[in-house]
């Protein structure tokens, strides 16, 4: 066991004097990693938030049924019966025009001005607001009661949220595509730090090699700086992303407090521990291409 522990030691000490020594390709490395997993982890960060605003606006989803006009109150009442009747309907409220014009004005606030090229007229049609138990049965419903007797049409917001759910994709696919390349980078940078660092101990690694010194002690201390430069780079990335989200946090909250925006913790410690696990990764997998292609033992 203290053999071990010497050992390990060995190679830790040896990993960290060939970074002192290739200090300005260690800093391009980790810099590298650490723009790659920053761009990563807000790709990420981005997307999941998104499909979480995007769960919001689908459950609460509700339609908007628009009726003609000259309907009696019997005909209205109907209607109204009707709906009810419709599977996975939770809840049908009456907005007479009268309400619709003022809630209209409300979202008016000060531009209110604007309707008074109405003079008392009152374009708005009366109307019911639907809710549903089931977000995924909005869509099924509304083009139900399209077709009553009676109604003009049938609105829902579910448009928006299959917009919001296309730019997820979107931003996921360029995001997929950019770490990629990004990642590609990372290798290459850190594969030619170990190869650097190989190329200028090639005697040493020689006479290791004559002594019967095993390939495994000898690619070691270059596997622990490839690591070591991955999770560096790694976790440059995860201090910024912290920073970054509970900057941007702050902000909402103070803002625009109804985004529904993930809460920073445990969220933010996930997305870091993902980013660590792959730094770690690439820091060991530049390493291994490198010995290979360029360690002759």
């Amino acid at each position: 066991m203290v053999m071990k522990i010497r050992t390990f030691e060995y190679f830790i000490k040896e990993a960290m004097s060939s970074l002192r020594r290739n200090s300005l390709m260690s800093l391009a490395s980790v810099s590298t990693v650490a723009l790659s997993l920053l761009i990563l982890g807000m790709f990420l960060v981005m997307v999941l938030n998104l499909n979480n605003m995007a769960s919001n606006l689908e459950s609460q989803v509700q339609i908007s049924v628009y009726l003609n006009e000259g309907l009696s109150d019997v005909e209205i009442r109907e209607v109204g019966t009707r709906i009810t009747k419709l599977p996975g309907v939770n809840q049908v409220l009456f907005i007479d025009k009268e309400e619709a014009m003022i809630r209209f004005k409300q979202r008016l606030g000060e531009q209110q001005s604007i309707l008074k090229a109405l003079d008392d007229n009152n374009p708005l049609p009366n109307a019911f607001e639907v809710k549903m138990d089931n977000p995924e049965g909005v869509k099924p419903v509304a083009q139900a009661i399209a077709q009553f007797k009676g109604v003009e049409n049938a609105k829902f917001g579910q448009e928006i949220v299959e917009q919001l759910f296309a730019l997820t994709k979107m931003v996921r696919i360029v995001g997929v595509v950019l770490i990629g390349f990004l990642a590609l980078a990372a290798l290459f940078i850190i594969s030619n730090t170990i190869r650097l660092t190989v190329f200028a101990r090639r005697k040493e690694i020689g006479i290791m090699k004559y002594v019967g010194a095993t390939d495994w002690f000898i690619r070691w201390p270059f596997l622990l700086e490839g690591i070591m430069l991955g999770f560096g780079g790694a976790m440059v990335a995860v201090i910024l992303i912290n920073q970054l989200y509970g900057a941007l946090i702050q902000q909402v909250y103070e803002s625009l407090a109804f985004l529904p925006l993930i809460p920073q913790y445990p969220f933010i410690a996930m997305i870091s521990i993902v980013l660590l696990v792959i730094g770690t990764v690439i820091g060991a997998l530049g390493s291994t291409i490198s010995l290979r292609k360029f360690m002759q033992v």
